[in-house]
């Protein structure tokens, strides 16, 4: 099957995100295909990087990065959410006249049409 994950929690505070990304790796370790994990609202928050996770804690944002070098998961942020939540790559933190970009390596801007047109090819959208 093809799978779709929309994540709408921070990496923080809530069990959201680490539950889409145990649901993540279980759905490839079954051999079901996941291409896209869409992060939403206070879900693009796994991308900010300027949270600092304590060494002594799981570091879900690494977590996420690792699931799109080894898997390669493309892991999407909508584009609206981030700004809101004043997340940017280097080129719009250029363009804004700040010194640089605070989106983490891995993560990639996309839109709610991305993502809807993502739907058309799976099998199953899951929410977390």
């Amino acid at each position: 099957m093809n799978y779709n994950v929309l994540v709408t929690g921070p990496p923080f505070g809530t069990q959201h995100a680490t539950s889409a990304l145990l649901f993540s790796r279980a759905i490839l370790k079954a051999g079901h295909k996941l291409k896209n994990i869409f992060f939403y609202r206070e879900g693009v928050l796994n991308a900010n990087q300027f949270i600092i996770i304590p060494k002594n804690e799981f570091n879900l944002i690494q977590a996420w990065q690792d699931l799109n070098t080894k898997e390669g998961v493309v892991l999407n942020i909508c584009i609206s959410s981030a700004f809101y939540r004043g997340i940017l790559n280097a080129q719009e933190a250029e363009y804004r006249y700040c010194s640089s970009g605070n989106l983490q390596p891995g993560f990639n801007f996309s839109g709610l049409r991305s993502f809807a047109e993502s739907i058309l090819d799976c099998d199953r959208v899951v929410q977390f």
